[in-house]
């Protein structure tokens, strides 16, 4: 028998008023992912066709697109920079409502939906998964602040771990994305209705883009006797992904050596220039590789279909992290995992018997894991991207071994340290000296 007690909360307009926000959130932070995955493609298609004039004509549209997005992002987007994970687990840390208004919001959603395509119809290397966890956050608080909701670190968690479900279409990622990266714990008065939103975001986006694998199938699988290769992915990824991550959070600081910090923080369009610059010549050097999210080439790698030169994932490595820092609009998530495969093929080489598919998930979940220390949420993230189950084992593996490898180099995880960073600059001067 349900107690008369139960039966009253049940029925409960405030409860069920909650659950409505939650799940109609959900389901346009699904939709809204899905179209910009579509537009994201399109715009990137369109870079591609400019490839087809001529590959040397990124040296003058990169470098002046980097411009024009820094440009904007610094003048009608502040607060957009980057990826958007940092100010999102920034905002549920703040308890400054204006704080976090400038970090979680309809202008920054707005931003990010407008300039990732762009940055990819430029030749920038950045990914959309990123930005669509800021954009996800900033859609679920409207609905709360829309319907008279006032405990808003619930809906930032619920936004961003169904922005990062939609973006992936893996629902299982979105939950542990939720615990390890966003909040770090998980709330138990809200953990249902985050479930709740994470599977409606991706019933939503399902709808739209259909049920499909991110990167693809393989059947690739190792043997008893590959630990050696999956100790070297380990170490090997984990300490590129340290490295990786502590030039950006150098970076975001303005803490680089030689005048360039400096540069940064005075001169940010010459400096956004110079960077598209480099990403040019590098695109030019890689055969037109390196540009956009990467997904295409990963996508290759792991069906076996790719034909990139060794120094693909250097290059990416390069691109990505020059993107990153450059002040537009762009996560690092797709091209980080491209940087990966690259690095799994490239230890391949090394391991002739062993299959190159496995060697390349491998690869992928070493050098995520160590950009983002956090092991579970990579191993979720790339099993469910390539849906091998017998492959569970190694790659878990190879991500806490990149974990704790990418410590050595990065002591601090770059999102938390980026939110700190992006909390300190946002903040009035007073209260940054108290």
């Amino acid at each position: 028998m349900i107690s008369r007690r139960n039966r009253l909360r049940f029925f409960s307009s405030a409860l069920w008023k909650q659950r409505i926000i939650f799940l109609g959130g959900a389901i346009v932070v699904g939709l809204v992912a899905s179209g910009f995955a579509i537009i994201c493609e399109r715009f990137q298609h369109f870079f591609d066709q400019l490839l087809t004039i001529s590959r040397f004509l990124p040296l003058l549209v990169t470098p002046l697109g980097f411009i024009l997005c820094a440009f904007l992002t610094g003048r009608y987007f502040p607060g957009a920079q980057g990826s958007g994970i940092p100010q999102t687990i920034a905002a549920r840390k703040s308890r400054d409502l204006n704080i976090r208004n400038k970090l979680v919001s309809p202008k920054i959603a707005a931003g990010k939906l407008l300039l990732v395509p762009l940055g990819l119809m430029f030749g920038a290397s950045i990914g959309r998964e990123g930005p669509t966890v800021q954009i996800g956050a900033a859609i679920m608080l409207t609905c709360g602040k829309f319907f008279g909701r006032s405990k808003q670190h619930g809906l930032i968690l619920a936004g961003g771990a169904a922005g990062i479900a939609a973006a992936f279409n893996t629902p299982l990622a979105g939950i542990v994305f939720a615990i390890e990266e966003l909040s770090r714990s998980f709330e138990r008065r809200t953990n249902s209705l985050v479930l709740t939103a994470i599977i409606f975001a991706g019933i939503s986006s399902m709808a739209v883009l259909g049920n499909y694998t991110y990167f693809g199938t393989t059947s690739a699988n190792l043997d008893n006797h590959a630990w050696s290769a999956i100790i070297v992915c380990g170490l090997g990824g984990g300490l590129m992904g340290g490295l990786f991550s502590r030039f950006v959070i150098a970076a975001f600081s303005y803490r680089l050596p030689w005048g360039v910090g400096t540069m940064m923080k005075r001169h940010p369009y010459l400096f956004a220039g110079l960077c598209g610059l480099m990403v040019a010549i590098m695109g030019v050097y890689s055969h037109n590789t390196i540009y956009g999210s990467g997904y295409h080439e990963a996508h290759d790698l792991i069906e076996g279909g790719a034909s990139v030169p060794w120094f693909f994932g250097l290059l990416k490595m390069a691109a990505t992290a020059l993107s990153s820092v450059s002040g537009i609009v762009g996560g690092f998530f797709a091209p980080s995992l491209a940087t990966g495969a690259g690095f799994g093929a490239n230890v391949a080489v090394f391991f002739p018997n062993l299959p190159v598919a496995a060697l390349v998930m491998l690869g992928m979940v070493s050098y995520f894991s160590g950009i983002v220390q956090a092991p579970i949420t990579s191993f979720v993230i790339v099993f469910e991207m390539t849906n091998n189950h017998a492959m569970i084992v190694p790659i878990m593996a190879a991500s806490l071994i990149a974990s704790v490898a990418s410590k050595l180099v990065c002591p601090k995880p770059i999102y938390h340290t980026l939110a700190e960073t992006a909390l300190h600059q946002i903040m009035p001067p007073k209260a940054s000296a108290e």
